[in-house]
């Protein structure tokens, strides 16, 4: 499953469809998760493998590109996720694509709704870490 997750990936970003998928995330990252635009590649790479998405999130913190703040709103939202696409493909193969579809549909949102929450959160109460 993993090396089939790892070959759709491979397959979109050599059709430079990641990319376009970067760019999609990227006013929900910036604009309701109020992140560095960088941190949409991590949470593409997170969905690769959940360890390399928090490895990017770390180095984005570690160059100072994000606030303390900003790194509670993007742990938040990658520990929400779905932990991987290995991990949706198991859900497909042992509960059938509606229940992913359903999975996916649910969680998603609800990680990153959960994360502009607590981003809207520090920004309106003032908040700093």
């Amino acid at each position: 499953m993993f090396v089939l997750g790892t070959a759709i990936l491979f397959v979109l970003d050599a059709t430079g469809a990641l990319l376009f998928v970067e760019k999609l995330a990227e006013p929900v990252v910036v604009g309701w998760l109020g992140l560095p635009a960088k941190a949409a590649d991590a949470f593409l790479i997170g969905f690769l493998r959940r360890d390399y998405g928090a490895a990017g999130l770390f180095t984005l913190a570690r160059e100072g590109l994000m606030t303390p703040e900003q790194v509670v709103v993007s742990l938040i939202v990658i520990t929400l996720f779905i932990p991987c696409i290995a991990n949706l493909l198991v859900i497909v193969k042992e509960h059938g694509w509606k229940v992913a579809v359903g999975v996916v549909l649910t969680v998603f949102p609800l990680a990153f709704g959960v994360g502009a929450l607590v981003h809207g959160a520090l920004h309106v109460f003032g908040w700093t870490f």
